[in-house]
């Protein structure tokens, strides 16, 4: 699976007390765990590889998150290098009865794929077959560089 749209992936976590600061909003590191992992899986999924974490280019928290919302996290693959993946990655405030959403939290991660010695390894070309997947890839190229 080389092609962008296949490295979509979403999911949802409930923000639970155990999650929140003392203003009732979720901790910036569990937003962040949380993009992560997801990430990790978009890359893994492209790569057809284990892949770490090798840069957080940049993490812009816009607005908090609050016990009984639900964070939305998704994200793609955007760019490939010889060994590096690109992932691009959106955090969302739901209401998870009206479906409403914001964004909060915006973010670009690079993994590295390794091999099962931990050492790195290449990954396939990505490719962009569809126009919902040229849109993700143009929407994550202009704002990383915007």
């Amino acid at each position: 699976m080389t092609d962008l749209r296949s490295t979509y992936i979403e999911n949802r976590e409930m923000v639970q007390p155990n999650h929140a600061n003392n203003l009732q909003s979720v901790h910036g590191g569990n937003v962040m765990k949380w993009m992560d992992e997801i990430g990790a899986m978009s890359a893994m999924r492209f790569a057809g590889n284990s892949c770490v974490t090798a840069r957080i280019n940049q993490v812009d928290f816009e607005r908090p998150i609050r016990v009984g919302d639900v964070a939305l996290i998704e994200s793609y693959v955007y760019q490939a290098g010889r060994t590096s993946v690109h992932v691009r990655l959106q955090t969302y405030r739901e209401d998870i009865t009206s479906g409403e959403r914001e964004k909060t939290t915006d973010s670009y991660f690079v993994y590295v794929a390794i091999d099962k010695d931990g050492n790195p390894t290449p990954v396939p070309e990505l490719t962009v077959e569809s126009e919902e997947g040229k849109r993700l890839q143009d929407a994550a190229l202009d704002e990383k560089d915007g």
